[in-house]
Order: structure tokens, then C-alpha cells, then sequence
């Protein structure tokens, strides 16, 4: 799978580019402020609908205009395709697929895979669950597309619920049995998901770590379920539901379901986000994002495309030369100030391109 041109107009701070990248290595080099990310995210735009720095479209649009442009043309294991994302200053934005409207964003996915890794993702480690449900919800919905519209109905249904335990107490029995068995039967079918998707990962990220760590430590990752179980999950969803409701009421939201699941994630038998070091931390997190890209080439029978932005600096050499030998495995987009990493890995199929004022150019 590879992108061969990208075209973006009004979007951030270019007012238009037409850029085509290789098949192999992509650098994009320049200082900061000069637009580098806005690219890299409007690569990760066309594979998931949005962006991974801002829930706001509007700000997507360069300051002044009415709407802005985002449009890839991909090859990937079904041919050639076309994806483009249009903006329009208080609309909602419009996708088209081979310039077809997709009538919901679910349709984008599984078209552009992706796998992106940034500073900020050392969060999937360090901050609260929310994180670590974001990382597994977008990967397993790049593999199964009806994963994504089972967490958009079960997240429709969760606000349905909420909103009666908030506004009629006690809630009406009836409607609140209603919202239940939505919940239940989308529940389960997250839950399944989840549990293969990480029965599938841990393995990869075990092995890669240890590889990564030369064999000194061993990570492991398990999914943890808000509600642990087994056999029938919905009938047991159900229980749980009725059992909480008097509590949920009191505290005006749902207090069980997956929406409250978690990834455990431990270092040699230590829960690495209480004990872990910093530095131990972010390797962590490049075990994880490079397994991803291992499980969805394996899923998808071909590779993803890869991200990386502004992460060498963040590595020490020997994480800079396994992660430079992932990169020559897939086409791959590499933000960065500097060329020094890849030059002393002696690097070879890369297209350097120069990133100054929202404009990108070939060197």
C-alpha cells in the first residue's frame, strides 16, 4: 500500500500542494513551524476521517477561507484509488471514495492504512484509558470496518442512556431497558473484537520488545475489560446494567460497559505506567506502534503506510536503528529538522523534500 500524490489546497498553512511522494522513504525536512505535521496529518485525515490533533474541523482550513482541500491518490492490494476530503467552514466535511460521496466516514476505512507515531503517543502509556481505547478502537477499525460503526451505535445508545439517567429519575423502565439491550448486544461485539485484537498484538509487541531491549525486558499487554467476562458477554452486560442503575442514576452517567475498558500493560511482571522509567515508557510506546504496523500487514496482507513525526529525536541510536529498519519495510512519511539519523544508517530509496512556509519541494 502506498500514496502516490497528495494534494492539499486552503488546508492549514498551504495554500496548495501538489506533492508525489516514493515508494520507499519520504523525509520531509525543515524547522519548526513550517508546516511539516499539517502534511503528515492530512495523510492520517484521508485513512480516518478526522484529525489526531483536533476534533474541529474548522481549524483544519487555512484562516480566512471558506473551505479548504485534502486528496490522495493510493495504490493498494485492490488497484488504484482516490480519496478526497472537502471542507467547508460550518458543514460538515464531505468524503469521496473513487469520487463517489461516501454517505458515512465508517466507508473510508480499511482503504488507506496507517499506522502514525508521534511524541505525544508515549500517552497510549503514561495517561488515563481513554488513550489506550482510542489506540485500539483505530486500529481494529482499519481491519474491520463493522467495528466502527458498532462503536459509533454503541456510543449513540451510551448517550441515549445518560441522558435519561440525567433527565427523568427515576428513569422510565421501559426506555431504559431500551437503551440496555443496544448497549448489551454492541457491548459484546466491541468485547470479541477487542479481546482478538489483543490476543493477536501481544504477541508481536512481546517479541519485538524483546528484541528492541536486546532481550533484557518483557513486555506484556493484556486486555482489560471493564466487566470481566466470559461465555454469554450480553446476557452478562445486561446483569451488570440492571445492577448498576441505581448508582448510575445517582451519578447521572453509565458506570459499566466497554467504554470503560483498558489495555494492562506491564514490564518484566511491573505495571510499567506506575514503575516504568521515562525512557522506558517511550520504548514501550515504539513496541506498540511498530507491532501495530506488524499486525495490520499481516491482517491486511500488505503493509500500512508509515508516519513518523518528529520521533527520531526522541530515540536513542539503537531505537533510531530499528526503527530505521521498519521504515525501509513500507512507504513511509518522516518528518524531522535534520537528516543526520538516516544518513549515519546509511539509508538508501529516499526522497528528501524540503518543508519551508507551507510549501514542500523535491531537493
Amino acid at each position: 500500500m502506498q500514496i502516490d500524490r497528495l494534494r492539499l489546497s486552503q488546508y492549514r498553512n498551504y495554500t496548495t500542494l501538489d506533492m508525489r511522494p516514493g515508494p520507499g522513504i519520504n523525509a520531509i525536512l525543515g524547522d519548526n513551524a513550517q508546516g511539516k505535521t499539517n502534511a503528515a496529518e492530512a495523510v492520517f485525515l484521508c485513512a480516518f476521517g478526522r484529525s489526531h490533533r483536533t476534533a474541529r474541523d474548522a481549524e483544519l482550513i487555512t484562516g480566512g477561507c471558506a473551505g479548504g482541500y485534502v486528496g490522495v491518490d493510493i495504490t493498494n492490494n485492490t488497484g488504484t484509488h482516490t480519496i478526497e476530503i472537502r471542507l467547508r467552514d460550518g458543514e460538515r466535511k464531505k468524503i469521496y471514495i473513487d469520487r463517489q460521496l461516501a454517505a458515512k466516514t465508517g466507508e473510508l476505512m480499511g482503504h488507506l492504512n496507517v499506522v502514525m507515531f508521534a511524541p505525544e503517543d508515549l500517552s497510549i502509556v503514561k495517561d488515563g484509558p481513554a488513550e489506550r481505547r482510542r489506540f485500539m478502537d483505530m486500529e481494529i477499525s482499519q481491519t474491520h470496518p463493522s467495528y466502527f460503526y458498532n462503536l459509533q451505535r454503541y456510543n449513540a445508545a451510551l448517550r441515549q442512556r445518560n441522558a435519561l439517567l440525567k433527565e427523568q429519575i427515576p428513569p422510565e423502565a421501559e426506555m431504559l431497558e431500551l437503551w440496555e439491550q443496544q448497549l448489551a448486544a454492541l457491548g459484546q461485539e466491541i468485547m470479541i473484537e477487542r479481546y482478538d485484537f489483543i490476543d493477536g498484538l501481544s504477541t508481536i509487541a512481546y517479541d519485538l520488545h524483546k528484541s528492541i531491549s536486546g532481550g533484557k525486558e518483557a513486555l506484556e499487554i493484556a486486555y482489560e475489560p471493564n466487566l470481566k467476562a466470559e461465555g454469554d458477554i450480553y446476557s452478562q452486560l445486561m446483569e451488570a446494567l440492571r445492577r448498576s442503575a441505581a448508582e448510575d442514576v445517582r451519578r447521572g452517567f453509565t458506570t459499566v460497559g466497554p467504554h470503560r475498558d483498558d489495555i494492562a500493560i506491564s514490564l518484566s511482571g511491573a505495571d510499567l505506567r506506575t514503575y516504568g522509567s521515562q525512557g522506558q515508557k517511550r520504548t514501550a510506546a515504539l513496541s506498540l506502534k511498530l507491532s501495530e504496523l506488524t499486525f495490520l500487514r499481516e491482517m491486511k496482507d500488505e503493509p500500512p503506510v508509515l508516519i513518523l513525526d518528529d520521533v527520531l529525536s526522541e530515540l536513542d541510536d539503537s531505537r533510531q536503528q530499528m526503527l530505521m529498519e521498519t521504515m525501509q519495510q513500507c512507504q513511509c512519511f518522516l518528518t524531522c529538522t535534520s537528516l543526520e539519523g538516516i544518513k549515519r544508517a546509511g539509508l538508501t530509496d529516499i526522497k528528501v523534500f524540503r518543508c519551508e512556509k507551507g510549501s514542500i519541494v523535491e531537493e
